[in-house]
């Protein structure tokens, strides 16, 4: 298959337990995450913003603990993840300082990326990240989750921050390379599937049929079901999703060579799935009515300034879903806002620059960035100018 990173702006790399962390010894394997680091610089070089979802917090703090060769219950397991979040931070840090890259932490739960405003102040905090040039190394908050609230993997993890910061790519490192028929292990009639344009259920079944035996076995709890499961969220999201190997070193580098693995194609670009996603929202909290020229602004692609808004209807808090209406009355959009209605009512018809004057703090600038805007005439269509400045901060 030829380069699967053609063309990708933004690509988030997921990395299990088992390919980070050493089992018998409980390390970090220092030599493949250097490589990896390198195969980042290679991504950067080539344009894109990358984001890195890493496993191994658990894996590499329970040796400290005296955890190791035993089942762990519930508050082991996050005894020994706030200790080897620890050892996890430093060795990132340290492998992408070597390639002149500064190194983020960030820890979710299920909650930051499902509730909206959690899930704006995320996503918010991650692509300025991205905009300031440092890689995010974003991992479970394993100390706080219980099994109640956990994402369970971080398979379906990866493919939540892909869909939540609109990125094209989301890669799988596993100890296979790619989705066969079957297991390739066990059947040697399996045949390898170098592209999945539907997971139609014959697709989602064969996920019970190929073991990730690494992954299976050890610290990591990922298997092929997790990885499908992964699919449905990145692609509804209009991410594509890479299922490649990552046991040798360098495993970007050697996608870019052409190695095996299988893509699962997105039906649409991520702008759109979340622009489509954001006008399906139900429910509008209030409206935000805007003057003419911010109308037209609107259409042209630009987000929605305090300046350009006239008047706020109903009680709502940052981040629910608004309607936007036009002098006329006319709905012509929804967004997700970055202000409660109390504040908007504050600043509307002020210029940006007088926000935190008003409100006695830096907000944003927009009430409602282009990125959280979906217009009603444009739903399911790729709006221009927010595609093409993928790679720009949040307002």
């Amino acid at each position: 298959m030829g380069n699967v990173f053609k063309g990708a702006k933004r690509v988030v790399i997921k990395i299990g337990s088992a390919l980070l962390v050493d089992q018998s010894a409980g390390t970090v394997r220092r030599d493949w995450l250097a490589a990896l680091s390198k195969d980042v610089a290679m991504l950067r070089a080539r344009g894109a913003q990358v984001l890195i979802v890493s496993s191994g917090s658990i894996a590499a703090g329970r040796r400290h603990l005296g955890l190791q060769n035993r089942g762990l219950k519930l508050e082991e397991k996050q005894a020994a993840a706030a200790t080897g979040q620890i050892t996890l931070a430093h060795a990132y840090q340290e492998s992408l300082a070597a390639e002149g890259f500064t190194a983020a932490q960030i820890l979710l739960t299920p909650g930051d990326t499902e509730e909206r405003r959690r899930h704006l102040n995320a996503r918010a905090t991650i692509l300025q990240l991205l905009s300031l040039g440092a890689v995010p190394v974003i991992n479970e908050n394993d100390t706080v989750a219980t099994a109640e609230i956990r994402y369970g993997d971080n398979d379906r993890l990866a493919a939540r921050v892909a869909t939540m910061v609109s990125a094209d790519t989301l890669v799988l490192l596993s100890d296979i390379d790619g989705l066969y028929t079957a297991d390739p292990r066990k059947d040697e009639t399996a045949k390898h599937l170098p592209v999945v344009d539907r997971l139609t259920p014959e697709i989602l079944a064969m996920a019970g049929n190929v073991a990730v035996s690494a992954e299976r076995g050890g610290f990591s709890t990922g298997g092929m079901v997790t990885k499908l499961e992964a699919a449905k969220i990145a692609l509804g999201g209009g991410c594509r999703m890479i299922i490649a190997r990552g046991n040798d070193p360098h495993p970007l580098q050697a996608l870019v060579d052409g190695a095996r693995c299988t893509v699962f194609t997105a039906p649409e670009k991520p702008v759109a799935a979340r622009k489509r996603w954001i006008a399906g929202q139900l429910n509008a909290s209030g409206t935000l009515v805007v003057d003419k020229g911010a109308a037209e602004a609107l259409a042209n692609g630009k987000s929605l300034l305090p300046a350009g808004v006239v008047r706020v209807d109903g009680a709502f808090e940052r981040g629910d879903p608004v309607n936007v209406a036009g002098p006329d009355g006319n709905r012509l959009a929804v967004g997700l806002t970055a202000y409660s209605s109390t504040d908007a009512e504050k600043i509307v018809g002020r210029q940006s620059k007088e926000i935190a004057d008003i409100l006695g703090f830096e907000g944003r600038s927009a009430l409602i960035h282009r990125d959280d805007l979906a217009l009603l005439s444009d739903t399911g269509k790729t709006g221009r100018s927010t595609e093409k400045d993928l790679s720009q901060p949040v307002a």
